[in-house]
């Protein structure tokens, strides 16, 4: 269940209208939790594989307080490994209502199976839940992961690196970069997305489905 956080009148008022319903629902923005987390969310601009801009006035990255307290201890763990580095998220808690732009941009393409259908509950990033994010430097630079994220194809997967980078898909350099952010994370106790390198889930989507609510 979710339990409110406490923000200032003057806050709320500076906030975007998505924010403010995401914040009176409970959800926590993780960079007030953590603000060495780097933020830049990739459906607030058309550079995403939708080519449009599905966040029109979000700007923050949200997550349900237990995904974002377990997303601080991921950073603080990075920071410990690598004091040069932090984690940049991309996306975070998405509303149903965003979901299912996204799902009729990719309904009736080869992309679908990237998206979770909102007519069967959508997917973790609904809840809270999930989080998209990759390694960059402390000045924002992020780091070489083989591809963008937000790239439907194989070099994107996560279970045969090691053939992807026989093949000269992606770097060595890539692979490790890879591995780096999924010990820190498995670490908080996400776990990885087979066929996205940048995604991660806090629990399974029976799990949330049985113990927390979609956002709507």
């Amino acid at each position: 269940m979710l339990v409110t956080t406490g923000m200032t009148a003057q806050t709320t008022h500076r906030l975007s209208p998505t924010a403010r319903s995401l914040e009176k629902r409970g959800y926590v923005n993780v960079q007030k939790l953590d603000p060495s987390i780097q933020v830049s969310l990739m459906y607030a601009r058309p550079d995403n594989f939708t080519g449009t801009v599905l966040y029109d006035d979000l700007r923050e990255a949200y997550l349900h307080p237990h995904a974002a307290h377990a997303l601080v201890k991921a950073q603080k763990r990075l920071q410990q490994l690598r004091p040069d580095l932090c984690l940049k998220v991309y996306d975070a808690a998405r509303p149903m209502a965003i979901q299912q732009k996204m799902w009729n941009k990719v309904k009736g393409t080869p992309k679908y199976f990237y998206v979770s259908n909102p007519a069967h509950g959508g997917g973790l990033h609904n809840y809270g839940l999930a989080v998209d994010l990759t390694l960059c430097t402390l000045k924002g630079d992020t780091l070489d992961m083989g591809t963008k994220i937000d790239y439907m194809g194989a070099a994107a997967h996560i279970d045969k690196e090691s053939q992807l980078v026989a093949s000269r898909h992606i770097s060595k350099q890539a692979q490790r970069h890879r591995e780096l952010l999924r010990k820190v994370m498995r670490y908080a106790g996400f776990k990885p997305l087979r066929t996205e390198w940048w995604h991660f889930n806090y629990c399974s989507r029976a799990q949330a489905k049985k113990s927390y609510r979609v956002i709507r």
